[in-house]
């Protein structure tokens, strides 16, 4: 008996990213869904979403994290991505991560951006995302370099990881639960592209400073055992 293929969506945290929306949607896999989850826009933003095909999620509440547990929540495909809405990086990258959980090689799959121009990732976001990734390696062992938004896993394994964050800390809290349940993690470098439009939260030193607070909360809970990725 032929088994059913197998059914990716890719969660879009947006908001106000009208400007961005065309260029990523335009490199969604064939047959892979987009879940565009607007998070307060006022820009047309959903509405772009729907004209270009995508289906759109609505999350009153505030925050990257807010909007992210949404999409995966909303999802009920057998494997959900996550991917940045600015344009900074392309989701069409997201195939070999998808192909390396299927095959199973890892259980997450992280993207490691590589900034393509001097201006794509400014110095103090560069900086924040460093000093976490260091205080991510004394808590948990992995040598990740980046907690970028580019990411693939199981929807149920993730579901299971519980996420709490609704900040910035959730897509540190989902390395961090992974690692404590025993995922296998892998990394793979990135091209990172200038945003489109200006940064919710790295834009500034205080939004910077902001999340690496949200995430050095979430570096300092105590270990949980979270569920299985298999």
């Amino acid at each position: 008996m032929t088994s059913p293929p197998t059914t990716v969506d890719v969660v879009l945290p947006c908001l106000n990213e009208a400007e961005a929306l065309p260029w990523v949607l335009d490199r969604i896999p064939p047959h892979w869904r987009a879940l565009v989850v607007d998070n307060g826009s006022t820009d047309g933003s959903a509405g772009i979403a729907r004209s270009l095909g995508a289906q759109v999620v609505r999350e009153e509440r505030r925050g990257f994290g807010a909007a992210c547990h949404a999409g995966l929540t909303a999802s009920d495909a057998d494997i959900v991505c996550f991917c940045d809405c600015d344009a900074s990086l392309d989701p069409s990258l997201l195939v070999p991560f998808v192909h390396e959980v299927l095959d199973g090689g890892a259980d997450l799959v992280l993207g490691r951006r590589r900034p393509t121009t001097r201006g794509a990732w400014p110095a103090h976001a560069r900086a924040g995302n460093l000093a976490l990734a260091r205080m991510l390696r004394r808590r948990t062992g992995l040598r990740l370099h980046d907690l970028g938004p580019l990411r693939a896993a199981r929807r149920e394994a993730l579901l299971g990881l519980d996420l709490t964050d609704r900040r910035s800390g959730y897509p540190l809290q989902m390395v961090v639960r992974a690692a404590d349940a025993g995922w296998r993690i892998a990394e793979h470098d990135v091209p990172y592209l200038p945003r489109t439009g200006a940064s919710k939260v790295t834009g500034t030193w205080r939004g910077t400073w902001q999340a690496v607070r949200d995430m050095s909360r979430v570096l300092g809970e105590a270990p949980e055992r979270a569920g299985s990725a298999r």
